[in-house]
């Protein structure tokens, strides 16, 4: 047999399967039952309903702040770079802006060297904040201005930011306001920041005169 004649063969049987195959699924399709439509003979399938997003609720006077949005890494700030670290810097702020509206510190202090001196005294001020059931309201953080003095052979990199933080209230567990508050600020900031094994990292911060 030519292999022209074998490819013919085969897709003749295969065809020939295929017919016998239709035609058993026809034959043994069953009649709908009496009083049952054709139609409601198939399967309804069931339309899932979506879970609702839990709706973000900011903290006040009566109590803390609820489904607070978790800041996401961008992937700019992944790279050892001038747009890097600058990438980096706005979401280090981010991440300290959720962990005072929260007092959730993981994801930031997994960026920040234990070496920062100033930032080990944010830590502090946070724990003091949110210990046996405190809360602060507000104290919200963005950053207007992010500018990078990038040096490729460079260790470590120089960052200026410029930050805006809003007032912060404080309570206690009952309600009652535990310490005066904190006015707003719009500042400068010096970062020093590291890439170590394929991330940022803040080895150093401080305020700038």
């Amino acid at each position: 047999m030519t292999p022209r004649t074998s490819v013919s063969a085969r897709f003749f049987m295969i065809a020939s399967l295929a017919g016998a195959l239709t035609l058993t699924a026809c034959g043994n399709t069953p009649e709908p039952q009496a009083g049952q439509s054709a139609s409601s003979t198939g399967s309804a399938s069931a339309t899932a309903t979506p879970t609702p997003t839990p709706a973000y609720k900011p903290a006040d006077a009566k109590g803390k702040a609820e489904n607070v949005p978790i800041p996401v890494l961008p992937e700019a700030a992944k790279a050892n770079s001038k747009e890097g670290v600058e990438a980096f810097a706005k979401y280090w702020f981010q991440a300290l802006s959720y962990a005072y509206e929260t007092g959730d510190m993981a994801v930031w202090s997994a960026m920040t060297s234990a070496e920062c001196v100033f930032c080990n005294r944010i830590k502090q001020g946070l724990e003091s904040a949110y210990v046996k059931g405190r809360w602060v309201v507000g104290g919200k953080m963005t950053t207007p201005s992010v500018e990078a003095n990038f040096k490729s052979e460079a260790l470590s990199q120089q960052v200026t930011i410029q930050t805006i933080q809003s007032q912060i209230d404080y309570y206690d567990a009952d309600g009652s306001v535990g310490q005066p508050s904190t006015p707003p600020s719009n500042s400068a900031s010096g970062m020093i920041a590291a890439f170590e094994s394929g991330s940022w990292k803040v080895k150093d911060l401080g305020l700038l005169r």
